[in-house]
């Protein structure tokens, strides 16, 4: 099995990368659709998440109300790292559950936003960066999620630096083009994954 952590900044167009990658036979784990799992309706993480912020965190349906949470957390270092604390662990332990259900052969890419600034690079047998220069996510988080351009740098801001991403990578996908130009760097990308995960399987680890 080959690991792979999947990153990149907002509005670099990850999740185009994420399903190309699973077009092509990876095992795509998505730690934004299990943040979402570990907190639904029922759960502990949920219950957790209201002991620690209240009430007010929940929707009339007794779901997570996600824009309440955010005010609360955004721009609050100490109650964003309370939140992390709850949903980080609950998000690594299902990720382990799906990797361990995959076949002993699989590409394993574990798509998690925030990996740099997690410090979760030497988990991975190979990191993979999703790079735009900074003006091409200003771009398209205004003209693709309505953002003002001081709400798209605020947001890009928050998030490691493109340098310290850039460091962390093994292989840098360049998504600045078009889907056409990401297809061929990605035909290229994945069969370089398949040569390391060969190799793994008949000579030293590849990690890093």
């Amino acid at each position: 099995m080959l690991r792979v952590g999947l990153t990149g900044g907002i509005g670099a167009g990850k999740s185009a990368v994420s399903s190309r990658l699973a077009e092509r036979g990876a095992v795509v784990i998505d730690s934004d659709v299990l943040a979402r799992e570990v907190v639904a309706r029922g759960t502990d993480g949920l219950a957790e998440v209201v002991e620690a912020f209240g009430p007010g965190v929940l929707t009339a349906d007794g779901e997570l109300d996600r824009p309440a949470l955010g005010k609360i957390v955004f721009g609050d270092e100490t109650a964003r790292r309370k939140l992390e604390a709850i949903i980080h662990p609950r998000v690594r332990a299902r990720a382990a559950e799906i990797e361990a259900g995959a076949a002993a052969d699989a590409i394993v890419v574990h798509d998690i936003p925030l990996l740099v600034e997690t410090g979760q690079a030497d988990r991975f047998d190979l990191v993979l960066v999703v790079d735009v220069p900074v003006e091409v996510q200003v771009q398209r988080l205004t003209a693709q999620r309505g953002m003002t351009d001081e709400e798209a740098k605020q947001r890009i801001a928050s998030q490691a630096s493109r340098d310290d991403r850039l460091a962390a990578a093994d292989v840098v996908v360049g998504n600045s083009g078009s889907l056409a130009d990401l297809d061929r760097r990605l035909d290229e990308v994945w069969a370089t994954l398949g040569t390391l995960r060969h190799r793994q399987g008949h000579g030293p680890d590849t990690k890093r």
